[in-house]
């Protein structure tokens, strides 16, 4: 017998006694305590009633590079790892967003080269971004950006550079980031990771202007 059913049968066993000490005891205090009886089984019971489902972790995204083909392979997965174990969302939105902590990465993929999001990635306070929203003295955003290559997240090269791929999808840009490159990152050591980047005027002004 399951212990579902066991409280079932307790809870039945609780509604009865109550039903008996209403119909059969005349004793105001008992009766109240009687009716109790009642209403908790009764409420027990529906509880146990409603369908079970085991409480489990949320799955965790794998980065099969066997599977990875195209550039747009690495952005599909960049994009599951983003809404997922890099738990991105949980700070960032994708559009204007009054609930967003933290900065807005619409566009983000046009507008920084790969190897500067990569830093911000791992190395989060590199730059300091001051939030200009609220019309008064600019404070740093409240919400301070995580290593994501350490724990708790702890992504891989491969997932960060897949994740990169996503934004730079996402914002209608050309992906930079090469299956071959990913792949043969994944058997070299930490710090020898290649990476296509794509390099334009833009993008340096960009990461000229956030470096002061």
């Amino acid at each position: 017998m399951s212990e579902v059913a066991l409280l079932q049968i307790i809870g039945l066993c609780v509604v009865g006694t109550g039903l008996l000490i209403l119909l059969f005891i005349k004793g105001m205090f008992l009766r109240v305590l009687g009716f109790v009886a009642m209403v908790l089984g009764t409420f027990s019971l529906i509880a146990l009633s409603v369908p079970q489902m085991a409480s489990l972790p949320p799955a965790i995204e794998t980065f099969d590079l066997a599977e990875v083909k195209s550039p747009d392979d690495l952005a599909a997965i960049g994009q599951k790892i983003f809404f997922s174990k890099g738990q991105c969302a949980l700070c960032h939105s994708i559009g204007p967003s009054e609930s967003s902590r933290c900065p807005d990465l619409n566009g983000i993929g046009a507008k920084l080269a790969p190897d500067f999001i990569y830093e911000s990635l791992t190395q989060p306070q590199a730059y300091i971004y001051l939030d200009f929203r609220h019309g008064t003295k600019p404070e740093e955003y409240p919400a301070r950006m995580p290593h994501i290559d350490k724990d708790p997240i702890g992504l891989t090269k491969p997932e960060i550079y897949s994740v990169i791929a996503f934004l730079q999808k996402m914002s209608g840009e050309p992906i930079s980031i090469k299956v071959e490159d990913i792949m043969e990152s994944a058997q070299e050591p930490a710090d020898s990771l290649k990476v296509a980047l794509v390099s334009s005027p833009l993008k340096s002004q960009m990461q000229n202007l956030a470096a002061h």
